[in-house]
């Protein structure tokens, strides 16, 4: 019997034994090397649930991971001990959406990590073969985790289409929204404006390289002397994100919501968004996009390292999800190290 850390509800997180199940033909067996704390697992730790993804029973959350393959995997000319990373996101392949390229809104999905399907924050998890993403010498169990995320940031900024030298502004400085200013960087955005209420995650967002960076909304207004930036990317957990986004943004202009907030209800007044005839665009975990992550943290484009301010064992982690729950200072993204 391994361990594994168990969400019973919302605010309930225990670390308990663990029986592995048996794995399937199509799988194989990994050595969890390490799994980060996303925003999503606080939602599932705060709420008890995602929308229509619920916690009926004991549950293991987890789905940015990296583990070490406990035997060969010949179909990817991968031998035994190699550190992979894993998609998390399993497509049925068949539906529509599948058809059309976007296994990311596949309706059938089978996502690790979200309910019923139990994750990676346990020692050793059982991953379709197919979801494998071998990772290039030198990088770590802490890149291999971070590429998920990133994965979600890539996605976004391809959706969003920044313009050459575009000015931006990005509601929210936790991992994600770090990673999409790092992202939007790469893709030649021009001034990036940052909005976090948090001292420690804006003096990240600053060495990160936002030109501007503040506490409240009403700063892009004061930054752009009313007009509002033509890409609003919302990265935030917070119910008035959306309204905030919509006060952020100039008239004619875009938004990109990324963020889940919290009781999974938003608050917005529509006439401002009318009256603004503003294009909006939800962004839905990511495509195909693992290649362009390894590539953007290999070449050093985006820092993946940085964000990591925490890093823990499992019976640690308990504590880990009350505290960024509550939003301590000093948390930004917190990686768990199940056989540490």
């Amino acid at each position: 019997m391994g361990r594994a850390l168990f969400l019973h509800g919302p605010r309930d997180a225990r670390v308990a034994g663990y029986n592995l199940r048996e794995g399937a033909p199509d799988e194989t067996l990994l050595n969890v090397a390490a799994v980060g704390l996303c925003g999503s697992d606080l939602h599932y730790f705060k709420d008890g649930g995602i929308g229509g993804a619920r916690i009926v029973e004991p549950f293991v959350p987890g789905h940015e991971f990296a583990g070490y393959l406990c035997e060969d995997v010949s179909e990817l000319g991968l031998a035994k001990g190699a550190l992979v990373a894993v998609d998390p996101n399993k497509a049925c392949g068949h539906c529509d959406w599948c058809r059309e390229g976007h296994g990311n809104l596949c309706p059938n999905v089978e996502f690790i990590g979200a309910p019923p399907f139990n994750g990676a924050m346990t020692e050793r998890i059982w991953v379709p073969k197919s979801q494998i993403v071998p990772l290039p010498p030198g990088m770590g169990p802490l890149e291999g985790v971070m590429l998920e995320p990133l994965g979600v940031a890539i996605h976004a900024v391809d959706l969003a289409k920044p313009h050459l030298l575009e000015r931006v502004a990005v509601l929210g400085g936790g991992p994600i929204g770090l990673l999409i200013l790092q992202v939007l960087r790469a893709a030649g955005a021009g001034e990036i404006m940052l909005i976090e209420p948090l001292d420690h995650r804006r003096a990240m967002a600053s060495k990160l390289g936002a030109t501007h960076v503040g506490a409240e909304a009403s700063d892009i207004a004061d930054w752009t002397r009313g007009v509002g930036c033509p890409l609003v990317v919302e990265a935030t957990n917070n119910p008035f994100g959306f309204r905030d986004a919509v006060h952020c943004a100039r008239i004619g202009g875009r938004i990109m919501l990324v963020g889940i907030p919290d009781g999974d209800i938003y608050s917005l007044p529509a006439a401002d968004a009318r009256r603004r005839a503003l294009k909006v665009k939800f962004v839905r975990r990511m495509g195909e996009v693992y290649p362009r992550a390894i590539n953007l943290v290999e070449s050093g484009r985006v820092d993946v390292a940085t964000l990591v301010t925490h890093r823990v064992g499992l019976e640690e982690t308990p504590e880990v999800f009350r505290a960024l729950a509550e939003n301590e200072p000093g948390y930004v993204k917190a990686l768990i190290y199940p056989n540490s």
